[in-house]
């Protein structure tokens, strides 16, 4: 299997880099250092959006990019429901605020093209024909090279995909939704449609917030500093929970009798599946980000019977 895959013709590290920590937890030193890191190690793919980071992140990507924008792919998002506007037309996926939106990222990444330009989340309020429609528009002026949405159900991407159909305009490209295996839900439709209709699939929290990196441990105390440390209690017990932490003792039993580590049978799960295009993995710093390209290295050719044990577990 290839470190490597293909969205329209280029090249994307089917491992990428999360940048929602740009500007909030990492500062703009520390998060050129994971950029850096990250394109020596061949991974060339990152993820941001115009909400990180409180509005800084693409920013913060953007300078950590300069002189080396053409060794990257970038990906950002729009449409979030967070980023408030008093107008319909300034914000969701209203062909206006499509349009402006791409145009603000543009400055704010300092680039004259974006590769994959993603709706954050669906916009009830806005048919998706018309969503649709104003990111073929930006296509054909060349300011993006790809779409694809976010966050969506199985329903609204069979919305989407009958929508560009009737309207004759392509439709999303690609899907960035939760996955992981602790949370498998996309494999019930979501991942089924991708396949049939050719998209590709985008896991975010493929690591379930870094439990499924196998350094929280039964019995053991949360390191000091880490993002399970500086979790609020909402989102601490979604995945550090007795069940969870009993899987990575499963997980970290499976991979030791393997030679392997349960960083890398979470990451070669994912890497298993076809239609995954990069498996987005959040960093702290460019060791971590080393850390994680060794891991998918090492992952790709996870065997039948190590994932049919995974499925299993």
């Amino acid at each position: 299997m290839d470190l490597y895959t293909e969205l329209e013709g280029t090249q994307v590290s089917r491992l990428g880099v999360g940048c929602s920590n740009f500007g909030k937890r990492c500062d703009a030193e520390t998060s050129r250092e994971i950029v850096a890191a990250a394109l020596d190690a061949g991974v060339n793919f990152f993820d941001v959006a115009d909400v990180y980071g409180n509005g800084t992140a693409e920013s913060i990507l953007g300078q950590a990019l300069r002189g080396r924008r053409e060794e990257a792919v970038v990906a950002t998002k729009f449409g979030h429901a967070t980023k408030e506007a008093l107008e319909p037309s300034r914000r969701g996926g209203h062909p206006d605020n499509v349009l402006r939106s791409a145009e603000a990222s543009l400055r704010s990444l300092e680039t004259d093209y974006i590769d994959l330009f993603q709706l954050h989340e669906p916009d009830p309020a806005v048919p998706v024909a018309e969503t649709l429609g104003a990111l073929e528009t930006l296509v054909e002026q060349g300011k993006i090279r790809a779409f694809g949405c976010s966050n969506v159900s199985i329903e609204e991407l069979r919305e989407a995909s009958a929508a560009a159909e009737k309207r004759g305009v392509r439709g999303f490209r690609t899907v960035q939704n939760e996955y992981s295996l602790l949370v498998r839900d996309a494999e019930a439709e979501v991942v089924p449609h991708c396949r049939e209709h050719g998209l590709r699939f985008v896991p975010y929290f493929p690591l379930a917030s870094g439990v499924l990196t196998g350094k929280y441990r039964l019995d053991e105390r949360v390191p000091a500093g880490s993002r399970v440390a500086m979790m609020k209690p909402d989102k601490l017990f979604r995945f550090f929970t007795p069940r969870a932490l009993d899987l990575v003792e499963k997980l970290a039993g499976l991979a030791g009798t393997n030679g392997r580590s349960v960083l890398e049978l979470s990451i070669g799960f994912l890497l298993a599946e076809p239609v995954v295009l990069s498996v987005i993995s959040g960093a702290m710093s460019g060791e971590q980000v080393r850390a994680n390209a060794a891991a998918a290295a090492a992952a790709v050719e996870l065997g039948a019977e190590e994932l049919e044990s995974l499925r299993a577990l």
